[in-house]
């Protein structure tokens, strides 16, 4: 079983606490400063997955020009947790009401959604399949490193506590922080290959 490391992707424009970043927020020189001092990568790492979020993407393009790695793959299964239009470029004081109220109430039902977003079990599905994803292409390609966003890297590596991982899985992700990803999470029981 290969290894598959998960990374958060480095400092972006616009970035501050509770931040809804836009899809095209791209990375700060502080970010590229970030992936540099990242480096050297845990031994064995032979590939490179990436989120095709342009922070994610310009994070793994960074690291494998730096490492020399190729990017096997380019997956919208690795992207950023899809929230709602009406919070992309907001903070926590201008959320709108829609949204607070969404908030209240999406663990007691996670299938919500708040407008256009991701519903806490479409992204936890995800995530599942994700995982799945990751370990075909580590068994394909070898040891992995998947650069990814924190919520999903959260949900991620707590796929066990299903939906809610999204509020409980909330150990910071610093930017360019790399973690194993458990071996117990990198296939959900349900959607191993029928022939393993």
């Amino acid at each position: 079983m290969a290894d598959i490391w998960v990374m958060r992707h480095g400092a972006y424009e616009g970035h501050r606490p509770g931040y809804h970043a836009p899809y095209e927020a791209t990375l700060t020189q502080e970010g590229r400063d970030q992936v540099r001092r990242s480096l050297p990568l845990p031994n064995g790492i032979l590939a490179i997955v990436t989120s095709p979020v342009p922070r994610a993407r310009q994070t793994a393009t960074l690291v494998s020009h730096l490492t020399g790695l190729p990017i096997v793959a380019t997956s919208g299964l690795l992207a950023e947790w899809r929230a709602p239009s009406i919070v992309l470029g907001r903070t926590a004081e201008t959320y709108p009401p829609a949204y607070r109220a969404w908030r209240a109430r999406r663990l007691a039902n996670p299938s919500l959604r708040c407008e256009d977003g991701e519903s806490l079990t479409d992204l936890h599905t995800r995530a599942r399949h994700c995982a799945a994803f990751l370990r075909h292409t580590a068994d394909r390609q070898g040891p992995l490193l998947a650069v990814s966003h924190a919520v999903l890297l959260g949900v991620l590596t707590h796929l066990q506590e299903g939906p809610a991982a999204f509020t409980t899985a909330n150990t910071p992700w610093h930017f360019t922080e790399r973690r194993p990803l458990p071996a117990h999470q990198q296939v959900a029981p349900d959607l191993q290959r029928p022939d393993q």
